[in-house]
């Protein structure tokens, strides 16, 4: 399919803006551009209530918001914690939060959004133990929190679903703490030089000198490229056979779209249930552009009812 027109609209949009690269802007305002950004572009539909907290992390406090879902039921519910986008270097809980609203409300599920650190300041993996450490606080309070112990979910888009797979992956080797569902949006899985890093690393809203930034930034040697923590497609196969339940979607006109792809096909080939779908004529962070494009909100509401779905028939085989 070609670029949907809604997406041509945004990019020319963004083009008349005239903003330099995110990666030319001194770091604070890079970040204070895309916080802005973000809350022009998608607004919630749905509101739950919210709290904020803060949480211990790697190397200092972390705040979370839990977005719970207003329900009849006085039953335990599924919790879904959710890692932000950004490179591991913008991003934060205020970013995605219409997002996370959104799910909480259309899946019935809690939601923890984890201000996560970011580097450069804090260099992986750093954000990788901090999204652990959530995950395993969320387990650890899942009474007080009114959740389902055995239904916790991890989920997260580009940077954030990164995170996700590899808070999974360390779950099954720390054995902790249980995590039976991943959700993971047009994911970094590697960092390899794909076919579609190259087909639409320009012009196409996230760039290859972007994404280079984003690297430099995060890992601090060739070492850590090809550590599992930071490149899940590197992960073991006799691993990767253990991991749960698994969504992944990607855009068709993204960088990241191949290496999304060839995660989705390794779980596959290791036996694990998967469901890929990949958005055509869509580009890296459409799920973030609610307000410009149709397919964002139908893509948000095809990931809530898997999620709803996935918890529900779990519900029930644990009744059986």
């Amino acid at each position: 399919m070609s670029l949907h027109p809604q997406v041509v609209s945004l990019l020319k949009m963004f083009e008349a803006r005239g903003l330099p690269p995110i990666e030319k802007l001194p770091l604070s305002e890079a970040r204070a551009a895309f916080e802005k950004s973000s809350q022009l572009l998608s607004k919630p539909e749905h509101i739950v209530p919210t709290e904020n907290r803060m949480i211990n992390g790697y190397e200092q406090e972390i705040g979370i918001r839990v977005y719970t879902p207003e329900t009849e039921t006085d039953r335990k519910l599924p919790a879904m914690v959710y890692f932000h986008g950004g490179g591991w270097v913008i991003g934060n809980i205020n970013t995605h939060d219409s997002l996370c609203h959104s799910l909480a409300y259309l899946s019935n599920c809690i939601v923890i959004a984890v201000d996560y650190s970011l580097a450069p300041e804090s260099k992986f993996p750093v954000a990788v133990e901090d999204a652990y450490l959530a995950t395993k606080w969320v387990h650890d309070h899942a009474l007080e929190l009114g959740i389902d112990k055995q239904q916790i979910a991890v989920g997260g888009d580009s940077a954030g679903g990164n995170l996700a797979a590899v808070v999974t992956y360390l779950a099954q080797q720390r054995k902790e703490l249980s995590v039976n569902y991943q959700l993971l949006l047009y994911p970094s899985t590697s960092f390899d030089y794909t076919e579609s890093y190259e087909r639409y690393g320009e012009g196409y809203h996230l760039t290859k000198s972007t994404m280079n930034w984003f690297r430099e930034q995060y890992v601090s040697s060739v070492d850590d490229l090809l550590n599992p923590l930071a490149a899940p497609m590197l992960f073991p196969e006799n691993e990767t056979s253990k991991l749960p339940s698994t969504f992944i979607l990607t855009a068709e006109y993204d960088p990241l779209c191949d290496g999304g792809e060839a995660f989705a096909q390794k779980l596959i080939t290791a036996g694990v249930e998967v469901n890929y779908v990949c958005y055509p004529g869509m580009i890296h962070g459409f799920l973030g552009m609610t307000e410009f494009v149709d397919d964002a909100k139908k893509a948000v509401q095809e990931i809530a009812k898997n999620i709803k779905a996935h918890f529900e028939k779990q519900t029930v085989d644990q009744q059986n």
